[in-house]
């Protein structure tokens, strides 16, 4: 089948290799639109953009104005963010071309590539320079202090702008990680929306390194000591670096291919039982080729005994069936061998059947 809505599945349930909605565990309707999902990954970017951007230009007067080491590192931070922002929303854009023929599977994967060079933009922009600079000013020689004011004041701003971005993405995932039953963590990281993942984690970390930075520029003020702004530019680069590992991470094993999870597995096995066509599923892989997106390959064992042409026709139909949800880009079945083992839907949801 196509990668649209395999087997009836909500879009995002299908595609995640990670938890089922409660609706799906019994009766899967068919058709479902995923553009609200889209629709709404797409404010989440907008919104970490203009924050970003706003942040990283206040960021880098502060840092000119206080010669704070933890303030440089805060606005590398914010540029690397802005930047990936736009990475991001060319990851959207580009992986919701339709299939065409040299690409049957679509461009559903394109998201993972550009949300990969937004991670290690996050890397090398953020964390990389940030412990770099964090180093420099260690051995550097100690200088005076700028005014810590204005530092306070931007970064109590940032604060603000980061948390409202941070509260739009975390109200998507929650409200995506209820529909499916898993907490919100376990969502963030399961998902197959690169976009909400990365625009989460970039935020949940910016807000992070406030605190680190005005800890730093805090001590630096009441002690003289230079070096806790500089350790404070040092533990930002490494909390960005940590951060984007984990987005990398993720990222390259949806690009390898990643099998949807055990439990959206027995979903579609649910479902297409459900078809009065399907009397047995023998053999079933679902794989995830893009933002609630995935691929269903399958043998199954059609009901009566008609001709070969006749069970070609009605194998097609099952195809068109499973291809007719928004998020089954492409759907292959074949028919059962007779001496074939019949594979059942776990009982438990998250239960692991063989493939």
């Amino acid at each position: 089948m196509r990668v649209a809505r395999a087997a009836g599945l909500p879009p995002e349930a299908v595609a995640d290799p990670g938890a089922l909605p409660a609706a799906a565990r019994s009766a899967i309707p068919l058709q479902q639109d995923g553009g609200a999902e889209h629709g709404e990954s797409g404010l989440t970017v907008a919104i970490a953009f203009v924050a970003n951007l706003v942040i990283a230009i206040a960021k880098s007067g502060a840092a000119l104005l206080t010669g704070s080491a933890s303030m440089v590192a805060e606005a590398a931070h914010s540029w690397a963010d802005t930047g990936n922002e736009v990475f991001l929303v060319v990851a959207q854009r580009r992986s919701r071309r339709p299939p065409e023929p040299g690409h049957p599977l679509g461009f559903g994967r394109e998201a993972y590539i550009w949300s990969l060079f937004a991670a290690m933009g996050l890397f090398v922009a953020g964390g990389a320079v940030s412990i770099t600079h964090g180093v420099q000013e260690l051995f550097a020689e100690k200088g005076e202090g700028g005014d810590y004011l204005i530092g306070y004041i931007v970064l109590a701003v940032s604060f603000v702008l980061e948390g409202t971005s941070f509260l739009q993405s975390a109200r998507q995932a929650r409200k995506e990680a209820a529909s499916m039953d898993r907490d919100l963590i376990e969502h963030v990281l399961g998902t197959s929306d690169p976009t909400l993942r990365a625009v989460f984690a970039e935020d949940s970390a910016a807000l992070v390194g406030i605190v680190i930075a005005a800890l730093g520029l805090a001590l630096h003020q009441i002690t003289g000591e230079a070096a806790f702004d500089a350790i404070g530019s040092i533990l930002v680069g490494v909390l960005l670096g940590l951060v984007a590992l984990v987005l990398i991470g993720r990222n390259r094993q949806f690009l390898i291919g990643q099998e949807a999870d055990p439990r959206v597995r027995s979903a579609t096995i649910r479902a297409l039982l459900a078809l009065p066509e399907v009397d047995r599923v023998t053999k079933l892989r679902v794989e995830v080729v893009g933002p609630r997106m995935v691929t269903v390959v399958g043998d199954v064992d059609i009901v009566g005994d008609e001709s070969e042409s006749r069970v070609a026709v009605r194998l097609r139909a099952v195809e068109a069936k499973l291809m007719a949800s928004p998020a089954v880009v492409h759907a292959v079945l074949s028919l059962s061998a007779p001496d074939e083992v019949s594979i059942e839907p776990s009982g438990e949801p998250g239960a692991s059947q063989p493939v």
